[in-house]
């Protein structure tokens, strides 16, 4: 019996002659499409420069000339609108701040006709005040009073409780 190792040598020596050979294909392959990518790159150049020469023509004829300016005549007639648009909307924008102005304003004058009514409503307030003062002052001096009452009761409870 064999061992691995010569196994692996023979794989390893097919795998290099394959390599060699793969590589040897693709250089000849290279070497026959050289001449034909060379020719097709100069029959583009050829084929670009012909496109180039008829644009150039096709600009210089009048179909062309008149493209070029109606497309220039567009363009000029798209940056006026442009221009118009944003000055309608600068306008629309200041007539808005005027009016919020204005509702403000309005919201301002209808707080300060409803203040007098609540000034008022102070004002009474104020003098029903006083009014209450005295009446807790009233209250107040009856305290002491009904202290004394108080004392008294507890006094003569006492002195009953002390007599027995």
């Amino acid at each position: 019996m064999s061992n691995g190792n010569g196994v692996s040598s023979t794989i390893a020596q097919a795998v290099e002659a394959v390599n060699e050979k793969a590589s040897e294909v693709v250089e000849q392959a290279k070497a026959k499409a050289a001449p034909m990518v060379k020719k097709a790159k100069a029959e583009m150049a050829k084929v670009e420069k012909a496109a180039k020469a008829k644009l150039k023509q096709a600009r210089a004829s009048k179909a062309g000339k008149a493209v070029v300016k109606a497309a220039g005549d567009a363009q000029k007639k798209m940056a006026a609108a442009k221009r118009e648009l944003d000055a309608a909307a600068k306008q629309l924008k200041a007539k808005l701040r005027k009016e919020k102005a204005v509702a403000k304003k309005a919201a301002v004058k209808k707080a300060a006709k409803k203040a007098p009514a609540k000034k008022a409503a102070v004002k009474k307030a104020a003098k029903k005040a006083p009014a209450k003062k005295v009446a807790v002052k009233k209250a107040a001096k009856k305290a002491p009073a009904k202290k004394v009452a108080a004392k008294k009761a507890a006094k003569k409870a006492a002195s009953k409780t002390a007599r027995r």
